[in-house]
């Protein structure tokens, strides 16, 4: 094991990480949730400029709260993707400044598999794995067969699931980001509105959200039209049913036919509590070994690219000082660095 430097710009959290010996030493994350709740959602060139103002003062702290210093460190990672391009470039060229003055290994670092691997701040990873990934941005089925081994078997084929349920609140006028105020108000409705369930007569592990969302959109604008009253609670209950319960069962589909050891739940909608709860009993019924990460681990953070570049620093994937961003990086693609 290695001092590893890790760094998180891939949307509105500017974070670095410390690990030693798989010890974390440090993980400080600046958020820049407040400054884009008023626009409903995350504008890009906000989001690099903000990451350019706080990069050295979260590298500063993070360093100062794991007690080493900069020639310390054994290799530098970093987010190489996929994200907001612009943020990306942040993170990525302050990796490369650091690897070249010190001249230390740049380990580049696939956003996704970073939530994957941030369960393994709870327990070890066993294989054959499913790893759910659900976040802002994607929405996967992830099979692996050992470590930094990922192959996709479903996906979205158009939004992500935390994209809808933001843009779902978004109508409903609750705040951004929108799981979190959905979540809790799911648990006082009911399952009174009828929504499609997108995909629901197809033998596919894919996934589709942007239907379901433009059905709440256009059900709530009628209803606003005819003066009727929108039972927002019930809404939320309808549409998180619907939502979360395509991911399940296809879960459950994949679980069954892949025959795997384990289930992860990963990125930032892993954080929804019905999601949580209703993996755990599925996975129960099928005698499926679940891990739910923990909370602080659900956002965006630097420890989890740091979990990440352990592995790969063992597996010596280094890149170049000529390395760039991927905003559409694939999973099954990070190997283009393995030696």
């Amino acid at each position: 094991m290695a001092l590893i430097f890790a760094i998180e710009s891939s949307c509105d959290e500017t974070s670095v990480a410390i690990t030693r010996d798989g010890k974390l030493l440090s993980n400080v994350i600046n958020t820049q949730i407040e400054v884009h709740q008023k626009y409903g959602g995350v504008m890009p060139e906000i989001a690099s400029r903000l990451h350019c103002e706080n990069i050295s003062l979260v590298l500063k702290e993070a360093l100062e709260k794991a007690d080493v210093k900069l020639e310390d460190i054994d290799a530098f990672a970093v987010t190489r993707g996929p994200g907001l391009i612009g943020a990306l470039h942040v993170g990525m060229q302050c990796a490369k400044t650091l690897a070249m003055l010190y001249k230390k290994p740049l380990i580049p670092v696939h956003h996704l598999a970073g939530h994957i691997y941030a369960n393994e701040f709870n327990e070890e990873l066993k294989f054959p794995l499913l790893a759910v990934v659900v976040s802002g941005g994607n929405s996967e089925l992830v099979i692996m067969k050992d470590h930094m081994n990922f192959e996709i078997i479903g996906e979205t084929r158009d939004d992500a699931i935390g994209e809808c349920y933001d843009k779902v609140a978004r109508v409903l006028g609750l705040p951004y980001p929108g799981g979190i105020p959905i979540d809790k108000l799911a648990k006082e409705g009911e399952h009174t509105y009828h929504l499609p369930t997108p995909l629901s007569g197809e033998h596919t592990y894919d996934m589709s959200f942007s239907g379901l969302k433009t059905n709440v959109i256009n059900l709530v604008h009628n209803l606003q039209q005819k003066g009727e009253e929108i039972r927002v609670a019930d809404m939320c209950r309808s549409f998180q049913d619907v939502a979360v319960g395509m991911v399940i069962s296809r879960a459950v589909k994949a679980i069954q036919e892949y025959n795997v050891k384990q289930v992860v739940l990963a990125g930032g909608v892993s954080a929804n509590s019905y999601l949580r709860s209703e993996m755990v009993k599925e996975c129960e019924k099928l005698n499926a070994h679940i891990i739910i990460p923990p909370m602080w681990c659900c956002t965006d953070n630097a420890a989890m690219i740091a979990k990440v570049a352990e592995h790969l620093y063992e597996m010596k994937v280094f890149a170049g000082l000529d390395l760039g961003v991927d905003p559409n990086w694939s999973i099954e693609k990070w190997n283009e660095f393995q030696n």
